[in-house]
């Protein structure tokens, strides 16, 4: 992809006053209507499904990445552990140019402690989420391996992640979706997830630098208005398109972290970018979100190639180790770095 296939006529981020805020539809009554559940997923490039999880391994994952953070220190100290309180002043010790990169509000060995635990790299496999999936593809699902936690912490360098697409961080086949969940309850003061309705017919959007997690935003237009949002709770599900628009709203509660988990799946039969076999945060000459950092500068501030054998060592199961060697897309794309390259947007 060269610079001259963006359009060409927009070269700031517009702005607008008409914001229209709106809940989402649940789409578990759909589940049972494939063909409806298709129409709504091209139409609006999202579903959103009401308590579609079972509370037990959500809640339990919730308690083993709280524990890795009380292992480091991190959490307010004579309180119950799974409410995620944090130490505000011990979670500001930590350096800013070490709270990650792509803005995850702790350090990489935590992050890397966190990508170690076996029920992280299991519940994106769970049934529910496949047949899910399934219905929405009408085929086989490949699940990446290339899971992503958020640990949103109240550490002062964090900044909410800007509006994009998933599509310049992913590539591959524009068919991948994303799976957003909370791992625990998660009101719109905490800062979840919100959906620009009906922009994944936008197609591939230009992107600007900004602060936030993958450091890059879309470029606004005047009628990117209809942004859909809840008040999720432990159970609830969001799928989107990688070519939808999505951003975090601000969290407004300043002593507790948000923990949530970002899942792709694609169809089975659809090209996959290599990177995306990787774990995340171990692609060659990139770190987490494909954030380019000189390969020192990487050494210096998250520590060396952290891969799969690191991460399957103290398993106890292996039905999962390599499990894409097996059965995965037979067609692998190249990284192509023009997508993050700043270009203009016609509105």
């Amino acid at each position: 992809m060269k610079e001259a296939d963006f359009p060409m006529n927009t070269t700031a981020a517009a702005t607008t006053s008409r914001i229209i805020k709106k809940p989402f539809e649940d789409s578990v009554p759909l589940l049972s209507d494939p063909e409806a559940l298709r129409a709504r997923a091209e139409r609006d490039g999202h579903l959103f499904f009401k308590q579609l999880l079972p509370h037990e391994p959500i809640l339990a994952l919730r308690a083993e990445i709280l524990a890795v953070i009380e292992r480091y220190g991190w959490l307010a100290p004579g309180k119950d552990p799974l409410l995620g309180l944090i130490d505000v002043e011990a979670i500001n010790r930590i350096p800013a140019d070490q709270v990650l990169g792509a803005n995850y509000g702790i350090t990489i060995e935590a992050y890397n402690d966190i990508q170690k635990l076996e029920s992280f790299h299991r519940l994106p496999h769970h049934p529910i989420l496949i047949a899910a999936l399934q219905t929405l593809f009408d085929g086989e699902v490949f699940v990446h391996p290339r899971h992503i936690t958020r640990t949103i912490t109240p550490h002062k360098a964090l900044v909410p992640t800007p509006p994009h697409q998933d599509f310049p961080h992913i590539q591959g086949t524009s068919k991948t979706w994303t799976c957003w969940f909370p791992l625990g309850d998660c009101p719109r003061e905490m800062g979840g997830l919100s959906v620009l309705k009906g922009s994944n017919h936008n197609g591939y959007i230009p992107v600007t630098a900004a602060k936030g997690a993958g450091g890059l935003a879309v470029r606004m237009c005047p009628t990117d208005v209809e942004w859909m949002e809840t008040d999720y709770q432990a159970g609830d599900v969001l799928l989107f398109n990688s070519f939808t628009v999505h951003k975090a709203l601000s969290s407004r509660l300043k002593d507790r972290i948000r923990l949530s988990v970002d899942v792709r799946y694609q169809p089975l039969s659809e090209p996959i970018e290599e990177g995306s076999l990787s774990p995340h945060g171990a692609v060659e000459g990139r770190y987490h979100d494909h954030e380019s950092i000189a390969e020192e500068d990487s050494d210096r501030r998250f520590g060396k190639i952290f891969g799969w054998e690191e991460i399957y060592k103290d398993w106890k199961s292996d039905d999962l180790k390599y499990y894409w060697r097996k059965r995965s897309p037979q067609q692998l794309t190249p990284w192509d770095d023009a997508y993050r390259q700043p270009g203009r947007r016609i509105c």
